[in-house]
């Protein structure tokens, strides 16, 4: 039987977790520009919006940043990925590359989990025990990036058994071609694939 996105993004069993929107990944002097700047271009703008709809109908609001201790105990050393992102921006905990860039908040209803290692929150916070504490099937999932950790908090939230909705303009990748080709050949397979306008529409029915 199919389902409306109205009825799968209902309030009373969805969440919406955004990814890495701190500043060392989309602030104004984040280390990787190229990425920072697609973000805020449109992704980041459109996330702020959905949040608002979001907390106006009840819909928890979950930020799932990543930190480094200063001496790297706890993180991961065994990617490239790894390497550039010590040498960029600190994102120490506390600090403001660590924090959720100001224009999302954090409002007080809002959770924030922070993890030390890997590349995506599901299995580097408690993000799995919280969302299933407060009875969530569905996963709205926005941020950053389409290259890395949006496909990683996808297919590890689809191995969990939740239901993810994607709207297209609330990620980003670089370069912006294979954030869409990302989206088109993989993650629509895994997910529903929708739009900030549709998302919001379906919010404000609610």
């Amino acid at each position: 039987m199919s389902t409306t996105l109205a009825e799968l993004v209902d309030p009373r069993h969805t969440a919406i977790v955004t990814q890495e929107c701190q500043g060392a990944v989309v602030g104004p002097d984040a280390g990787l520009k190229a990425l920072a700047d697609e973000a805020r271009r449109e992704a980041l703008p459109n996330i702020g919006r959905l949040l608002e709809v979001a907390r106006d109908v009840d819909v928890p609001v979950i930020h799932c940043l990543v930190a480094r201790r200063g001496d790297g105990l706890g993180s991961n050393h065994n990617a490239k990925l790894f390497e550039v992102g010590r040498s960029q921006v600190s994102i120490t905990p506390g600090s403001p590359g660590a924090s959720l860039v100001p224009e999302l908040g954090p409002e007080p209803s809002d959770v924030i989990l922070t993890r030390l290692h890997g590349i995506g929150p599901m299995g580097g916070t408690d993000l799995d025990a919280v969302l299933r504490n407060l009875g969530i099937t569905t996963i709205v999932a926005v941020g950053v990036s389409l290259n890395v950790a949006i496909p990683n908090l996808v297919m590890d939230a689809v191995n969990a058994s939740y239901r993810v909705v994607l709207p297209r303009d609330a990620v980003a990748g670089v370069p912006t071609e294979y954030g869409e080709a990302m989206i088109r050949n993989t993650l629509r397979m895994l997910c529903t694939v929708t739009t900030t306008d549709e998302l919001s529409s379906a919010w404000a029915r609610a």
